[in-house]
């Protein structure tokens, strides 16, 4: 078996990994990066569609952006991609983007502003669960020609109303701003899908990587791009495998048959951290962990109800024990370190206080189901609070299944409860205050499946006025206490029950560097990477 079969070899998938399995080798190539993560949510890879955490990844990898987020210097924000400078008009309505000369897509086409206008225009068209995050500045179907376009290699960009330029250039690093090779997917156009479904399995884009395969449930190859302006990454090629659980990961990592080991639980790092030539790296991600409540259940969308689920989950209890050093309690919507965040904790457990809200609201026994994807963390939370509300007379009936099969009835507010986790799409408060607090249609019709507002069914009242008004404040100091405000009513009133924000511990080889999950924006960045 040759080192690509042996990488790809499914025998580990998700199932427990028995040493005879694999040949006796003792480490990957050195230009070759091979990690272990859990790619089962990735649906589509067409970037005007794509909205799950995995297929970000492969995003950021793959295409170039107006403007990106730099892994080595997060904090300076946004920095110059495929457009190399940009000019706002006096009224602060019109962005002018300069176009970087020279740069090239996979295909061998060159990058031009009418590829960035066809690749905005294109999101908006389609209108896929992304959407949101530019048709906010008022673009549509009907005006997208005008307010998105291109005028040699200008690309001008036109907002219905003055927003702060970051929070617009912020919105533009986020999956849906990769920039397609408009010659390439037009030529695989079907029906007049604008290559939507072509763009599903291939790419057309001009990052540092083009995608080689995607096998779902099984693996990610990327190969590098040796004529990617930045310079060709050290990597040449990226597989990412599908692996469920974290024992499998783990002995993976240490027979040297990974390099990155992403899902560990607390048990199998702290056995990592004893271990010559391996390393623990941690960052604290803009992902949250949540459950939701359907608006549409009878019983769920009683005020008193959703305040006792709040008071039914033993935060600090599953904190400090199968969450160890992985996930910190926080029950707001806007991540720590981000403009407006709020430490306000409220909640904790408290069964008697959730009994007494319950007959409150006419509650005696209650029967719901819980969808929860297939990952270990998320099914041990699914269990504690299955304990807690039993003891308040509240049976929970748990629904496992792939991160798909779990998203899809989600999206179709098909489920009583949903218990996922939701990271930041831009570094911006608007990115959660915009999905979690805002809802102006939420009639089925809608379909605004981008906002979790509206898969719960949920009528936030004057918090999506006072979202949209957030937005466009350009004082930051009134900014961040509007939208502590917003939280803090949030907190009270909503279906949402925030529990923790992420750790995400890292396993990897010691001769591994620059390896970045993303921080706060919580794609991966592969190109940096050395050994």
């Amino acid at each position: 078996m040759n080192v690509m079969n042996r990488l790809l070899c499914g025998a580990a998938l998700g199932l427990a990994v028995s040493v005879s399995s694999f040949g006796a080798w003792a480490e990957t190539p050195a230009n070759m990066l091979v990690i272990a993560h859990r790619i089962d949510d990735i649906t589509t890879l067409d970037p005007a569609e794509s909205f799950e955490f995995a297929g970000s990844d492969v995003s950021r990898n793959v295409y170039g952006r107006l403007v990106y987020l730099d892994p080595a210097d997060l904090s300076a924000g946004y920095k110059p991609d495929l457009a190399e400078s940009w000019e706002v008009s006096e009224d602060g309505m019109t962005i002018t983007f300069t176009m970087r000369e020279g740069v090239k897509f996979h295909s061998g086409n060159p990058v031009r502003a009418e590829d960035a206008a066809f690749s905005l225009q294109r999101a908006v068209i389609l209108n896929k669960t992304p959407a949101f995050i530019l048709t906010q500045f008022g673009f549509t179907p009907e005006n997208v020609a005008e307010t998105i376009k291109a005028e040699g290699n200008k690309l001008i960009i036109t907002t219905d109303k003055k927003y702060a330029t970051s929070f617009v250039l912020n919105c533009l690093t986020a999956t849906i701003g990769g920039i397609v090779d408009m010659e390439l997917v037009m030529a695989n156009e079907v029906d007049g899908d604008m290559g939507n479904t072509w763009l599903k399995t291939n790419s057309a884009g001009s990052g540092p990587y083009t995608l080689g395969s995607w096998k779902p449930n099984e693996s990610v190859t990327l190969v590098s791009n040796p004529d990617y302006y930045g310079g060709a990454p050290a990597m040449e090629r990226v597989i990412v495998r599908h692996v469920i659980e974290s024992a499998s990961q783990r002995l993976l990592l240490e027979r040297g048959d990974i390099d990155i080991a992403r899902n560990l639980n607390p048990e199998d790092i702290a056995g990592v951290m004893e271990m010559d030539g391996l390393k623990v790296e941690d960052e604290l991600k803009g992902r949250l962990m949540y459950i939701a409540l359907n608006g549409n259940h009878p019983v769920l969308s009683k005020p008193e109800v959703r305040q006792a689920f709040k008071y039914l989950i033993d935060y600090e209890g599953m904190q400090n024990s199968f969450l160890k050093g992985q996930y910190t309690i926080h029950q707001n919507f806007l991540p720590a370190t981000y403009l407006g965040a709020s430490d306000e904790n409220p909640f904790s457990l408290n069964i008697e206080k959730a009994k007494a809200l319950l007959a409150e609201a006419g509650v005696e026994g209650l029967e719901i189901e819980a969808g929860v994807r297939e990952a270990q963390e998320r099914i041990e939370i699914a269990q504690s609070l299955q304990n807690t509300l039993a003891q308040a007379g509240i049976k929970l009936n748990i629904t496992v299944g792939t991160a798909k099969q779990i998203l899809g009835r989600f999206r179709a507010r098909d489920l009583d409860v949903y218990l996922g986790a939701w990271g930041p799409d831009y570094p911006d408060p608007q990115t959660n205050a915009g999905t979690f607090a805002y809802n102006p249609d939420n009639s089925d019709a809608a379909n605004a499946t981008g906002l979790l507002a509206w898969r719960t069914a949920w009528n936030p009242g004057d918090l999506t006025e006072k979202t949209a008004a957030a937005v466009t404040e350009t004082d930051r100091d009134t900014r961040i206490k509007m939208y502590q405000d917003i939280q803090a009513e949030f907190r009270e009133t909503s279906p949402f029950a925030i529990m923790f924000q992420q750790i995400e511990q890292s396993a990897l080889q010691e001769n591994v560097m620059n390896f970045s999950t993303g921080q706060a924006v919580t794609s991966a960045a592969y190109w940096q990477v050395t050994k």
